[in-house]
């Protein structure tokens, strides 16, 4: 059966206009990057989870190339979802992908050559059944390919009516700047900038926010949560199920020391005053003052979605909050 939508699910989500644009995002949005793979037994969740992101008021779903495992499912399933479910919604919905990280043999496979972005591009809307996306992505900067060449292509993809919007993911403060510029001399702004940031992951603070207000771009951030170390999942040691017991290149049981387990623990007693749960309230934190457009996170249940989302009714901290926080890290 179609999803029919829930009345109520502008009611509480807020939105923030990104940069200098029109556009607005949810304070959180959705991303497929490890919970949209081809795993038959997560079909229904996937489903489930997107049918109440968007019953919450979570409009943007963010997706990549390589998204899956495999590279390339994570877009197929959404694209099957988006088919049964969210199809009539498609204008109230902001769904975008990249191209930046191996996808096919040979040199076009990946990074950023004209070549590669624009193949990828068409194989991204063919695995999701679409004509477009809002913002399509350069996932990373390549060392080989000046700057024009990549950007010339993001722009070709919004003159073509494939993409809305053009973003970068993964650029350096200089980077952006140059992307922004040769994006600028097209015709094409650049709209957002998706780097990683965290209560653990703060190098976006050294510059790059300080070159996107500058510049009137936008910013989602991805691993708010440090890849799971900031919740509650560690703070009576690794499960054995857990994302760090499993060896996992993103977290793994060498970060989980003493001291840091320490600072989650004392992250979490601050978090339990405001009345929050750890994740929500490191959410909070990333979006705290405005500077972040939206936080991107990840959820392998309909529990873990709701939870996260709840961030938002709480995204004030006063000065003493701010300032302990700051001692723990």
């Amino acid at each position: 059966m179609t999803h029919v939508a829930a009345d109520t699910r502008y009611d509480d989500m807020p939105y923030r206009r990104v940069g200098r644009s029109g556009l607005k995002l949810p304070a959180v949005s959705l991303g497929l990057w490890h919970n949209f793979g081809d795993d038959d037994r997560t079909t229904d969740i996937q489903r489930a989870v997107l049918r109440r992101a968007f019953d919450l008021g979570v409009t943007h779903f963010d997706l990549a190339n390589n998204y899956g495992p495999p590279p390339g499912s994570a877009e197929e399933n959404f694209g099957r979802h988006f088919r049964r479910d969210l199809r009539p919604y498609r204008d109230e919905l902001v769904i975008s992908t990249k191209a930046g990280y191996h996808m096919w043999p040979g040199p076009y496979g990946e990074w950023g050559s004209r070549k590669s972005v624009l193949s990828s591009l068409d194989r991204s809307l063919g695995r999701m059944g679409l004509e477009h996306v809002d913002v399509f992505y350069s996932h990373r900067p390549d060392p080989d390919t000046p700057v024009e060449e990549t950007m010339g292509a993001l722009d070709t993809a919004v003159r073509q009516g494939k993409a809305l919007y053009a973003g970068i993911s993964n650029y350096s403060p200089e980077q952006t700047v140059a992307a922004a510029r040769a994006l600028a001399d097209l015709g094409t702004p650049l709209l957002i900038h998706q780097p990683s940031y965290s209560m653990v992951n703060r190098w976006v603070e050294d510059g790059l926010l300080d070159t996107l207000d500058s510049l009137g771009v936008g910013s989602i951030v991805f691993s708010p949560l440090a890849q799971g170390l900031l919740t509650d999942r560690y703070l009576k040691g690794v499960p054995e199920d857990s994302r760090a017991a499993s060896a996992s290149p993103f977290l793994n049981s060498d970060r989980l020391t003493e001291d840091a387990l320490a600072k989650v623990s004392a992250l979490d007693d601050i978090a339990k005053r405001r009345d929050q749960t750890l994740a929500q309230m490191a959410i909070a934190w990333v979006l705290r003052g405005g500077r972040v457009t939206s936080a991107l996170v990840g959820a392998s249940s309909v529990a873990q979605l709701e939870d996260t989302v709840a961030a938002t009714r709480n995204l004030e901290f006063d000065d003493d909050e701010l300032a302990e926080i700051e001692n723990v890290l």
